[in-house]
C-alpha cells in the first residue's frame, strides 16, 4: 500500500547530474520519466516475471522524486536508475527488463558505471532472480529485511474465511452493522475532488499531521489528479449519505493485483477492513485469472508489519541489494 515507503524514510536530494549521464559514448542515456512514457514502458514491465511491486507502474511512478528514478530503453530492454531502498544516498539500478539477455544488460551497466566512476549496484532484486545475477558476476548480497512484499491469496482477502481471519470478519461485520446502506463504487475521475477533500480531512491516528503524513497525502493527491494517466483499478467505499469512508487504487499485472493506495477514515470502525474485503471480492469476480494480491512492504514499521501479518500472507517476497566489486 501507498503508505509503506513514506512512513519511515526522509525526503532525499536528487542525484548529481554527472551520475545520470555518461562522460563517454554509451548506448545508455538515462532521462526523466514522465506520465507520457507509461504506454512505452508498460509492455516491458510485464516481462519482469516478478510479483514484487518494484516493477509496476505505481511502484515506480509514485516514487519518482523520492528514489530519483530515471530510465532508458536499449534494444527493447528497460533500464532504471535510482537509489537503493535501504541506503537512499547510494545510486543503484533495478532489474533490467526486456529482450536483452541479462548478461549483456549487466555488461552495459558495468561499462556505464566505469565510464562515470560509480559502483555497479542493483537494488530490490527479487530473491528468485538473484541466482541469475550470481551466475554472471560475483556480487555481494545484502538482504532487504524490511522491504519484502506481502503476498496474499486473493480468495482469502475476498472471503476472510477461517478462524485465523475471524477478527477481520468481525471488523467488517461491525462496519456493516454500523453503516447500513454503505456501498462500494468504481472510482472514476468524477470522484477526484471529493476524494482529495476527504484525504485532506483524514489523519492516520487523529494526531497532528507529520511531515511524512503530509508527504504521502500530497503524493496520493497527485496520483488522483493524474488518474487518467495510470492503468489503475479503483473503488470508493461510501456511506448511505454519500460520505467517503475509504478508497483504494491498484494495478493488475499477470495473475497479481498490486494494491498501491488504500486510504480510509480511521474514525469509522472497520472501514479499512471493509474496503479491503469488498475490493478483493470485486476483483476476484471481475478478473478470475487473478490469484494473488501484493500489499507491498512494511519498511520496518511495527504497526504496518502487525497489520500486514494479521491478514495471514501466503508469503513475503524477499529482495536483495547486489554490490559488485570488480577487484575481487
Amino acid at each position: 500500500m501507498f503508505t509503506n515507503h513514506a512512513s519511515t524514510l526522509p525526503k532525499l536530494p536528487a542525484l548529481a547530474p554527472s551520475v545520470l549521464q555518461p562522460r563517454t559514448k554509451s548506448p545508455l542515456r538515462f532521462r526523466d520519466l514522465t506520465l507520457a512514457d507509461i504506454p512505452q514502458i508498460m509492455p516491458l514491465l510485464a516481462k519482469a516475471r516478478s510479483r514484487t511491486c518494484d516493477y509496476t507502474i505505481g511502484g515506480i511512478y509514485m516514487w519518482i522524486s523520492f528514489f530519483n528514478y530515471k530510465f532508458c530503453i536499449c534494444n527493447n530492454t528497460l533500464f532504471l536508475s535510482g537509489l537503493t531502498e535501504n541506503h537512499t544516498e547510494l545510486p543503484a539500478f533495478s532489474l533490467p527488463i526486456g529482450e536483452m539477455p541479462l548478461r549483456q544488460s549487466i555488461q552495459l551497466l558495468e561499462d556505464y558505471c566505469a565510464a562515470n566512476n560509480i559502483p555497479l549496484r542493483f537494488s530490490a532484486i527479487p530473491a528468485d532472480r538473484v541466482g541469475d545475477f550470481l551466475a554472471i558476476r560475483n556480487f555481494t548480497l545484502e538482504p532487504l529485511s524490511d522491504w519484502g512484499d506481502y503476498l496474499y491469496n486473493l480468495s482469502d482477502l475476498a472471503s476472510l474465511s477461517g478462524k485465523k481471519l475471524s477478527k477481520k470478519r468481525n471488523h467488517v461485520n461491525r462496519f456493516t452493522a454500523d453503516n447500513p446502506g454503505a456501498h462500494l463504487d468504481t472510482l472514476t475521475e468524477a470522484d477526484v475532488p471529493a476524494l482529495i477533500e476527504a484525504l485532506n480531512s483524514w489523519t492516520a491516528t487523529g494526531e497532528p499531521e507529520t511531515d511524512t503524513h503530509r508527504q504521502e497525502r500530497e503524493m496520493t493527491a497527485d496520483v488522483l489528479r493524474n488518474l487518467s494517466a495510470y492503468p489503475f483499478e479503483g473503488a470508493v467505499l461510501r456511506l448511505a449519505d454519500g460520505t467517503v469512508a475509504a478508497f483504494t487504487l491498484a494495478e493488475i499485472i499477470g495473475d497479481t493485483i498490486f494494491v498501491h493506495i488504500e486510504k480510509m477514515d480511521h474514525t469509522i470502525a472497520g472501514a479499512g477492513e471493509a474496503i479491503n474485503k469488498m475490493f478483493a471480492a470485486r476483483i476476484s469476480e471481475k478478473y478470475p485469472q487473478i490469484a494473488y494480491a501484493n500489499r507491498e512492504e512494511d519498511c520496518g514499521d511495527p504497526s504496518l508489519r502487525y497489520t500486514k501479518e494479521s491478514y495471514r500472507p501466503l508469503t513475503v517476497l524477499a529482495k536483495f541489494n547486489l554490490h559488485y566489486n570488480p577487484a575481487k
